[in-house]
């Protein structure tokens, strides 16, 4: 990453460190981190050379396994994060660090007041904070400019952490313990952070490139809150059958990475997927990935003890279709690592959970009772009890037959009942002489309540048959509670299996879903390389390739030979943002290891994406647009390396031409002079004078490039074609007649256009002639002389605003 100081504040910050810290000792960081709403946010600052270093948003699991990794990578000597936190944060920072200043080899762990990292707060900091590259002559406006190519603004998280850290280091004062009051901690440069393995993606690039698009659910019900996801790359690619797989693809989709070895296991599987003669083990694979259900949180429920009936019936499906699964991989070749993994895995302690669930479980009787209910032949005690409970209904007919011969004649039925928690009662029918309560005593009957017409007592016989058989439900109750409880110690003691099972078996589905979609589209297999190239025969655009009937592919190349700088000219609806899109949807595709729309792919691994396309949602316009143009190719120039891949489309478009054109021709000169350090650039503009005027240094690294048009008649024709050389022709009013604009509009448009490159005086069409403006001024004139001045009733102020005032706009 490129360092922001100038060179002046760089030797400035080697004297500091010098003073202070051994630069040959492990670097001294402290980092700010926050997790909130499976949004990871970081930023750290480093002694050693005075930088800080934030990390944009970026998603992270419960199980906090992105900052686990960062925090290895790091080591920081001290953590600063909110008091008030999330469980899985709180645990983590209980096993990662202490609260001893770091005395047992562990960071520190520093917990600062929630308000200290709230967004407006924390901008604010960013904002007022002393850094010393900051050009002094900036206003507050342009200051904010600056920064905001610097530092993603968009990233609320990593904000709120940037800002805390800023807190931290005021109170602290690092490095400048013993100086004045006055001198605070030196922060030369902002970098970006991204792990050594993971590349780094603007957030424009993933809507622009559409990589991911919400849209609004169309169900009138769900306008409010509900989002799906529209033609988009992961909504194409996203085929995975169950919840887990997708969560995971859009975790890839969201961290790409560079890691080579990686990178090939994913396209080994897709590859083995590909191929004809597996189609049935695909078939296989995906009817039971489909079941697999988010056992993560049935196990949590397990330790809370709230488990539900659709709990055990997920937890049994997703243990009985792993094993399935486990069983066809141990028939696949062992050579792929991932069947390999899940043979390993998938073990005998999967057999042992389905058997011990399948063993004990009713899931009949647990549906219709909406309880969890033990299955016959598990407890002898639980299956006596049940037995009585049948056979009760019998008993207590009996029961009734014998109460009837002790009560009065006038009862003519009665019946024994039995309600759980209450016990065993006798009722009987209302009498019409039974009128008011002191009419419901019987002799030898002990009234208890009154209920649809029935009058229920307790009898010598029902207190009796309380003492004999109690609670019976309440007792089955309990006692199969107590076995739940044991068959879930037993599961949890197995858990980790469980966690195997849920993270391979996201990785099958991902990958399968990639297969899917590739054989389909007739992808390719891209040969990753170390070598710093991009080389693609017949690319295609993802997206595009599925709304036309026929797309026409193009090549795309950049490094060794073929040079790092390819400047795309072209009409107006040529085709050129959608190459430039296509080539950032290929080399996406090929670090998430996934097939690419193409004959052929030698992709090198490129550690960034950077992208300043104007999205056609866009509705800003005139400084608006600029200001972001100069953000997003500024964090190009700042942070792109000679492995990156820019995307620029019609940069300097919404100011002043010549403004705009100056711009791309310093940006452009600027990657000339990096030499071998150049980043890979697509650039498309309209800016013609940009190669008239030779603007750009002739170098090995330029290339220029034009998608193919054709005159024919009045009729401008595409080709979509790319080929090498500089279109010269904007061919302005044929497109305009193809976006629908009148003839005579257009045709007007072409004689200004023509007056003004040869530099004649451009007249308005609707100026009337002299003689009519002449007559105009006399009408007007004579009804002036006509007013009589000393008139009471002339109003003046009215003639001057509707005589005047009219005559003079329509003349102007």
């Amino acid at each position: 990453m490129s360092n922001f100081a100038t060179p002046a504040q760089q030797s400035a910050a080697v004297s500091v460190v010098a003073d202070d810290v051994d630069v040959s000792a492990p670097p001294e960081v402290y980092a700010s981190v926050l997790w909130h709403g499976g949004l990871l946010g970081l930023a750290y600052y480093s002694v050693n050379d005075c930088t800080v270093y934030i990390m944009p948003d970026a998603p992270d699991e419960e199980d906090l396994r992105l900052l686990r990794k960062v925090i290895q990578e790091i080591q920081p000597r001290c953590i600063l994060t909110s008091a008030k936190q999330d469980r899985n944060m709180a645990d983590f920072l209980k096993t990662t660090g202490t609260a001893n200043n770091g005395g047992d080899g562990k960071p520190e762990i520093a917990l600062f007041p929630n308000v200290d990292f709230g967004l407006n707060i924390s901008k604010q900091r960013v904002l007022s904070v002393n850094l010393p590259f900051i050009p002094t002559h900036l206003t507050e406006a342009e200051k904010i400019m600056y920064l905001a190519s610097i530092i993603p603004f968009e990233s609320a998280t990593m904000l709120r952490a940037l800002g805390g850290l800023l807190k931290f280091l005021e109170r602290r004062r690092i490095g400048v313990e013993l100086e004045d009051p006055n001198v605070s901690v030196p922060i030369l440069a902002f970098r970006k952070f991204a792990l050594n393995d993971t590349v780094h993606i603007d957030q424009d690039a993933y809507c622009v490139l559409q990589i991911f698009k919400s849209e609004v659910h169309p169900s009138v019900y769900k306008l409010a809150s509900g989002l799906k996801e529209g033609l988009s790359l992961f909504g194409v690619m996203n085929r995975c059958k169950s919840q887990w797989g997708a969560k995971l693809m859009r975790l890839w989709f969201m961290r790409p990475t560079k890691n080579l070895e990686e990178l090939n296991k994913r396209l080994d599987v897709i590859q083995f997927f590909m191929q004809a003669r597996n189609t049935e083990i695909v078939q296989t694979l995906q009817d039971c990935l489909k079941h697999i259900k988010n056992v993560p949180m049935i196990l949590k429920r397990m330790t809370l003890s709230y488990t539900k009936v659709n709990d055990w019936q997920g937890l049994y499906k997703t243990v009985y279709n792993s094993v399935c699964i486990g069983d066809t991989c141990r028939s696949l070749s062992r050579s792929v690592e991932l069947f390999a993994k899940i043979s390993q895995t998938f073990t005998d302690d999967l057999h042992y959970i389905a058997s011990l669930i399948n063993k004990v479980v009713d899931f009949a009787g647990s549906n219709a009772e909406n309880r969890f209910t033990v299955k016959p032949n598990v407890d002898p005690a639980i299956d006596e009890k049940k037995r009585k409970l049948m056979g009760l209904s019998d008993f207590l007919t009996e029961v009734a037959r014998n109460e009837l011969t002790l009560l009065d004649n006038r009862i003519p039925s009665c019946c024994v009942i039995y309600i759980p928690l209450i016990g065993f009662l006798l009722t009987i029918p209302r009498l019409p002489s039974m009128v008011d309560k002191n009419d419901f005593e019987i002799e030898g009957l002990d009234f208890m309540f009154l209920s649809e017409g029935r009058l229920h007592y307790r009898s010598a016989r029902t207190k009796e048959l309380d003492t004999m058989l109690g609670d019976l439900h309440c007792e089955i109750r309990d006692l199969e509670t107590a076995v739940m409880y044991q068959l879930q110690v037993k599961i949890l003691e197995k858990s980790a299996v469980l966690y195997d099972v849920m993270e391979y078996a996201a990785q099958l589905d991902c990958l399968i879903a990639m297969a899917v979609v590739a054989r389909e589209n007739t992808y390719t297999r891209p040969r990753l390389t170390s070598k710093n190239i991009v080389n693609i025969k017949d690319g295609r655009h993802p997206l595009m390739e599925l709304c036309t009937r026929t797309f026409v592919s193009n090549p795309i190349s950049s490094g060794q030979e073929h040079g790092k700088i390819r400047v795309l000219t072209g009409p107006n609806s040529s085709g050129k943002s959608v190459y430039l899109k296509e080539v950032g949807l290929i080399v996406f595709m090929a670090l998430i290891g996934s097939y690419v729309p193409a004959t052929e792919a030698d992709i090198g691994l490129i550690d960034g994406i950077y992208t300043r396309i104007q999205s056609r949602e866009s509705v800003s316009v005139g400084l608006s647009t600029f200001i972001i143009d100069l953000n997003q190719v500024a964090a190009a120039v700042n942070n792109a390396t000679e492995r990156s891949l820019v995307l620029i489309d019609e940069f300097g478009k919404g100011t002043n031409s010549v403004d705009g054109l100056s711009l791309l021709a310093a940006v452009l000169r600027h990657w000339v002079q990096q030499d071998v350090k150049c980043p890979h650039i697509f650039v498309s503009t309209n800016f013609h004078s940009l190669v008239q005027l030779n603007l750009i240094p002739t170098s090995t690294l330029m290339r220029y490039l034009m998608l193919e048009t054709i005159q024919d008649g009045e009729e401008l024709v595409f080709f979509y074609q790319l080929k090498e050389g500089v279109s010269t022709d904007s061919h302005a009013a044929n497109i305009a007649i193809l976006a629908g604009m009148p003839p005579q509009v257009v045709q007007r448009g072409i004689q200004v256009s023509e007056l003004y490159r040869r530099g004649e005086p451009i007249r308005h069409v609707d100026c009337p002639s002299k003689a009519n403006q002449f007559e105009g001024y006399k009408a007007l004139v004579d009804k002036f002389l006509q007013l009589d001045l000393n008139d009471p009733s002339v109003d003046l102020q009215e003639f001057l605003s509707k005589e005047v005032l009219s005559f003079a706009t329509s003349e102007l």
